[in-house]
């Protein structure tokens, strides 16, 4: 279990969670990657921008 750093609330994450791996609140929908896994610390996740073919 983690904490989002949106809402407070708590994430549950299954026992192989790996660093990079992004995860859903089901608290307040927000998608947060994990960065650190002993003990397990969550930011958001960085937005997807577009390339437009760059």
């Amino acid at each position: 279990m983690a904490t989002c750093p949106e809402c407070g609330g708590d994430v549950t994450l299954h026992d192989d969670v790996e660093i990079g791996e992004i995860v859903d609140c089901s608290t307040c929908g927000a998608e947060l990657e994990v960065v650190a896994v002993d003990p397990v610390e969550l930011e958001t996740a960085p937005e997807l921008e577009e390339d437009w073919g760059e």
